[in-house]
């Protein structure tokens, strides 16, 4: 069986949405110090942290579903589910739009990872986007399958 690379970035984004904000903010100790274990994070933005964390996950898990199904109209079924998969990513890209936000708390500076520049997250956050809009193109591209 042949798969289509523009659904095969699709997936692997797809899976990568899925777990990124639980491994990140919950369960790999370092990381999860500067989110949901900070002491210093009030209540109500650890409930943020985990509405968060939870919402990307539905949404992984959902634009992975329209991925991997068969059935008719996979070129749909990709363009809904690499939109799908964008909002996690956009949303964190978007976030430092607004007044008071950083994409790190400073007694972390010395240790939170950059990656040309950007923080690491933000850095994912640009390569996932760019991949997905990448095998958008890509979808766009190709002529409407009736299967598959």
């Amino acid at each position: 069986m042949h798969m289509p690379l523009p659904r095969i970035l699709i997936i692997l984004v797809g899976v990568i949405t899925t777990v990124s904000a639980v491994l990140a903010d919950l369960v790999v100790p370092g990381l999860a110090a500067q989110h949901a274990f900070n002491p210093g994070w009030p209540p109500h933005a650890k409930f943020h942290d985990a509405q968060y964390m939870l919402m990307t996950v539905l949404l992984g898990l959902l634009g992975l579903t329209l991925a991997l199904r068969r059935g008719r109209n996979l070129r749909g079924r990709l363009l809904c589910a690499a939109a799908l998969l964008a909002v996690p990513w956009l949303g964190m890209i978007g976030a430092l739009l607004f007044p008071g936000t950083a994409t790190y708390d400073p007694e972390f500076a010395g240790r939170t990872l950059f990656v040309l520049g950007m923080h690491g997250q933000v850095f994912m956050a640009a390569v996932l986007t760019l991949t997905l809009l990448v095998a958008t193109a890509a979808t766009l591209r190709t002529s409407p399958s009736p299967a598959t």
